[in-house]
């Protein structure tokens, strides 16, 4: 039902981006093509997406962690296929990358109060309440690292929404990858 965009189809306010795109990924992923009918959309993913890797405190493993709660909380076959190959890439644990893509708890105590935490945001809307936060800052993690997880969740938002309504197909390279939600199976 969607289009997806080549650099000839897409507005013009979307070339930009898209060569942005194509800068960071050697191509341009279907989820872009998709984002590029929606200009302003396509800039908020990939500067949310771009301040959360970049200027963040969490470290890479821990981005991952809150992107990857969210792919399947959010039951993103197109971001869990991704995130999961960026992982194997970024050299995560194995272990940690079949415990995100199942839903299932991490070893490490203080990831695993991380993937609490996001998907905690993610059930109650924001609304935590103080026991999750304390929690949350008990593991080692700081009020400034809360609100960083919102940038996180908010680039995932972007991308999982979209993927939902688009179906989007997955892109060569993480077609390995390809995932299934487990209540789905």
């Amino acid at each position: 039902m969607f289009v997806s965009h080549d650099a000839a189809t897409a507005p013009a306010e979307s070339r930009a981006e898209i060569e942005k795109s194509i800068a960071a990924f050697g191509f341009f992923p279907n989820l872009h093509r998709i984002l590029a009918e929606a200009p302003a959309t396509y800039e908020a993913y990939n500067t949310t997406y771009r301040l959360f890797r970049t200027a963040t405190t969490l470290s890479p493993l821990e981005q991952q962690v809150v992107m990857m709660t969210a792919n399947y909380e959010n039951r993103c076959h197109y971001c869990t296929a991704g995130h999961s190959l960026l992982m194997t890439l970024e050299k995560a644990p194995a272990a940690d990358v079949t415990a995100l893509r199942e839903g299932t708890p991490l070893d490490d105590p203080r990831l695993e109060a991380l993937r609490v935490f996001t998907r905690r945001l993610l059930e109650t809307r924001g609304h935590v309440g103080d026991e999750a936060l304390a929690a949350f800052l008990a593991a080692g993690y700081t009020q400034r690292q809360a609100l960083e997880v919102l940038t996180g969740l908010a680039a995932k938002l972007l991308s999982n929404f979209t993927n939902a309504l688009a179906h989007t197909e997955l892109d060569p390279p993480v077609v390995p990858w390809a995932w299934v939600h487990p209540a789905d199976r």
